[in-house]
């Protein structure tokens, strides 16, 4: 149950996450795999790419299909909505982050 929990809250923190990394440079699954990995977050394809597509979705991303040594790769970046968006989420986390910390 707790895992379950956790999962749900940490889900805010990889779109931040996403976002963050697509207004910095296109980003694509593996590597995002990779990235969230380095930062203690486990997550599979069956959900990253869920997200990615709702991201999408929401307006937060543009996706860019491009052939990469014969496969096709899709990149990811970020919407002035997504930046837009970003901006706000950092604003709320440093101001909860200031809160929590002691």
């Amino acid at each position: 149950m707790e895992e379950k929990v956790l999962r749900k809250l940490f889900l805010g923190f990889i779109q931040i996450h996403i976002l963050h990394h697509a207004q910095e440079q296109p980003i694509y699954g593996v590597w995002m795999l990779e990235e969230l990995r380095e930062h203690g977050y486990s997550i599979s394809t069956g959900t990253l790419y869920p997200i990615l597509h709702s991201m999408e979705k929401d307006g937060l991303l543009i996706k860019e299909v491009i052939k990469v040594e014969g496969k096709i790769r899709k990149y990811y970046s970020s919407t002035d909505k997504g930046k837009m968006v970003l901006n706000e989420a950092r604003n709320k986390a440093y101001e909860l982050f200031k809160e929590i910390k002691d």
